[in-house]
């Protein structure tokens, strides 16, 4: 089972924390859907048969800035260069203030399945403050019109830790979420990135920062509420209702395979050794002058070996409820951790940073969860 990934490119305008590669000058995104058919098809013509399509993730950038042609123009890539694929989720990120009742409906008819609405916040000041382009009305609204729309299954994402952000504005931003019964809710500590405004006003003193004991009782206070309120926290930054998982994110998690399409895309697929991943390059106007003068987008290529697929496996599972299975790591892996890192299993279950080893499984207590970057480091071969 694979899954497809499409990085949509647009935005509105620049939130003050983001990473991810977007621009905010495109006057028509034509050129980019051709190019992205383009791109489908040379994937397709690879691995439309090789697996089926699991999973199907609209992502950005900002899905939601295409109108419903332009979707459906990106939909129909995908069954033309795969095939007549049914995929078990199809998510689609979508910006409160994009939510027009009809808009919802035709992504409906086009095979949504789920939403994954980037909230952030629910207090116009936050929102002001990270240059959001929507407004708390709109972020208290969304919700209700995708459930009107039919939507049972949606995630919406909220930022905790942001300068100047109250602590009862965090607990309210929750309770808010909790009280509207969200299926699925994505929560951020904020990530300071070099390449950001934030980090710009940082460097010049215009903001401070939360101090990282702030961060953690947050993220401490972000558990405890919300498993309290009945939703289970199946990885890190992620808590869901039963039955409400993000099946495309499990993916990734579980090491599966997966094709990204668009700028800045990433790609993996592991059917034999080596091993491949590789990214497209973070650049609009090259990507589509490279596939139209038929060149190839990707900027980056890595073959990878068992021993880097091990260590790969470690650290996705372990930031899962679902944990690191012993027994799959040697039989899959060749990796064999009680013999490896028996000193240090013990080690981190005597500090009370993993549950008790049960069934060949090691999970992250809530005290490991916050942090998981030290465990891992623990666990994976030097």
């Amino acid at each position: 089972m694979a899954g497809l990934y499409i990085h949509v490119p647009f935005c509105a305008r620049r939130c003050t924390y983001c990473d991810f590669y977007f621009v905010t000058t495109a006057k028509t995104h034509t050129p980019f859907l051709r190019a992205l058919r383009h791109e489908m098809a040379h994937a397709g013509h690879t691995y439309g048969q090789k697996e089926p399509i699991e999973t199907l993730y609209l992502g950005g950038g900002t899905p939601s800035v295409l109108d419903a042609d332009e979707v459906s123009m990106v939909f129909a890539g995908i069954t033309e260069h795969f095939g007549a694929v049914e995929p078990r989720e199809v998510t689609f990120e979508l910006n409160p203030g994009d939510d027009s009742p009809e808009y919802l409906e035709q992504l409906r008819f086009l095979g949504v399945t789920r939403l994954s609405i980037g909230v952030q916040s629910f207090f116009d000041s936050d929102l002001q403050e990270i240059n959001r382009s929507h407004d708390a009305a709109q972020a208290n609204g969304v919700i209700a019109n995708a459930r009107n729309a039919g939507f049972d299954n949606f995630s919406i994402d909220l930022i905790f830790g942001l300068p100047g952000q109250p602590t009862e504005y965090w607990a309210a931003n929750l309770e808010m979420a909790v009280k509207q019964q969200v299926p699925h809710i994505s929560t951020y500590g904020l990530t300071i990135e070099e390449r950001t405004p934030i980090y710009k006003q940082i460097q010049t003193g215009k903001v401070t920062p939360k101090s990282q004991d702030e961060m953690s009782d947050l993220y401490r206070f972000t558990m405890s509420y919300l498993t309290d309120s009945g939703y289970e926290h199946y990885e890190v930054s992620n808590f869901a209702l039963p039955g409400h998982r993000s099946e495309h994110n499990q993916l990734y998690w579980e090491h599966r395979n997966y094709l990204g399409f668009g700028p800045s895309a990433h790609s993996f697929w592991w059917s034999g050794l080596p091993a491949r991943r590789w990214a497209n390059i973070r650049n609009l106007k090259r990507y589509e002058a490279l596939i139209e003068g038929r060149h190839s987008p990707i900027e980056l290529r890595e073959n990878l070996d068992l021993d880097t697929l091990a260590n790969e496996y470690i650290m996705l599972r372990l930031r899962t409820s679902d944990g690191l299975d012993l027994s799959h790591l040697e039989h899959a892996y060749g990796v064999d951790l009680y013999e490896e890192r028996l000193t240090e299993l013990a080690w981190l279950e005597s500090e009370g940073l993993i549950h008790p080893i049960r069934s060949d499984i090691v999970s992250l207590s809530p005290e490991g969860m916050m942090l998981a970057d030290l465990v891992t480091s623990k666990l994976v071969l030097g």
